[in-house]
């Protein structure tokens, strides 16, 4: 009698999903295994009041600090869409790119995707309300307590991106950037 090899496990794959703002960045940081999502961690960085220049630097220390105790294998972060008011588009431009340095720095590959799609992703509907988000990652991740909005918006964007690594959600995302051999300095 021969006995079958042992199947050999998928490795876990942790995603960090960011939700960029000025004054609140929402973090979410799933793992993924065998195609499964479980949640680890998630939260906002609240920048606070003060000059946008310290509220960016925030933003980036928030990031850095999550990336340094998760130590995601993936990021993904929502991609800017036309605001109404230019100085806000502004403002959540530099905010997404003080995001985008912290991760590009600590070498992760950055996936972007658009609001319409993460919404589409993870409710089935490209026009969800953030509630409807928020109630279905509470239910997909089979959390005890719903999220807030910022963080439920950055775990969102964490789902869809394991979604798209796996094939069940179409991609269009663009990498910002790749990873990297070395890190720079921080």
């Amino acid at each position: 009698m021969t006995s079958a090899a042992p199947q050999a496990s998928t490795p876990t794959l942790r995603l960090l999903g960011v939700d960029p703002g000025s004054r609140i960045t929402g973090y979410g940081v799933i793992d993924v295994l065998n195609g499964k999502p479980r949640y680890v961690a998630s939260g906002c960085i609240r920048t606070g009041d003060g000059a946008l220049e310290q509220r960016l630097a925030r933003i980036y220390a928030g990031l850095a600090n999550v990336t340094s105790e998760y130590r995601p294998d993936d990021a993904a972060i929502e991609r800017v869409f036309l605001a109404k008011n230019p100085d806000s588009a502004l403002k959540l431009g530099q905010a997404r790119g003080s995001a985008l340095v912290c991760l590009a720095n600590h070498g992760l590959a950055v996936a972007e995707y658009a609001a319409r799609q993460v919404k589409q992703a993870v409710t089935g509907q490209g026009g969800a309300d953030k509630t409807q988000v928020q109630h279905m990652v509470t239910a997909m991740l089979r959390l005890s307590a719903t999220p807030q909005e910022d963080a439920a918006d950055a775990l969102a964007i964490a789902l869809t991106h394991a979604y798209a690594q796996s094939g069940q959600v179409p991609v269009s995302s663009s990498r910002s950037a790749r990873r990297r051999s070395g890190r720079w300095r921080l």
